[in-house]
C-alpha cells in the first residue's frame, strides 16, 4: 500500500531517474498507493547535488509526501512512517480504502486488529477480546 523511494541528494543521477520510477510504482500498484519520497543522507549537505526546493517542488508536482531525512543522525526517519501510516489510517477513515476488500492493497493483519477496526464493528471489544 505504501511505497518509499530513498533520494539519495548528493547524487544527481538518482534524482533523474524518478520519474521512470514513479511511473513504473504508478503503473505496478494500487491505484491509492501512498507514496513518500525521502531525500537521504542530509547530514552531508554540503556534498548535495539535488537541493531541498528542487526534490521538494518534484514531490508536490507530483503529489509525493516528502521529507528529508538522515540514517545517521536519525532526522525524520521515524517519522517517515509515521506520516506514511497516518495517510493511510485517513484513507481507511474516509472510506477511500477499504481493507475487507481483496485488491485494495492493504488489510488488518491480525483477526483481533480486524474486528477492532471493521466499520461494522459497532461495539468495543471487551477487555477478554482486547487482551487488557
Amino acid at each position: 500500500m505504501y511505497c518509499f523511494h530513498n533520494l539519495i541528494l548528493h547524487r544527481r543521477e538518482t534524482y533523474n531517474v524518478l520519474t521512470n520510477w514513479l511511473t513504473d510504482a504508478r503503473m505496478l500498484a494500487s491505484q491509492n498507493i501512498v507514496i513518500i519520497l525521502c531525500g537521504n543522507k542530509k547530514d552531508l549537505d554540503a556534498d548535495r547535488e539535488v537541493t531541498f526546493l528542487e526534490a521538494s517542488r518534484f514531490a508536490q508536482e507530483n503529489e509525493l509526501m516528502f521529507l528529508e531525512t538522515s540514517v545517521l543522525t536519525g532526522e525524520n526517519a521515524e517519522e517517515a512512517f509515521v506520516q506514511c501510516a497516518r495517510k493511510i489510517l485517513n484513507k481507511i477513515e474516509s472510506g477511500e480504502l477499504d481493507p475487507e476488500q481483496m485488491g485494495s492493497g492493504i488489510q488488518y493483519g491480525v483477526a483481533a486488529l480486524r474486528q477492532l477496526w471493521s466499520p461494522r464493528h459497532a461495539q468495543a471489544p471487551s477487555a477478554q477480546e482486547c487482551g487488557c
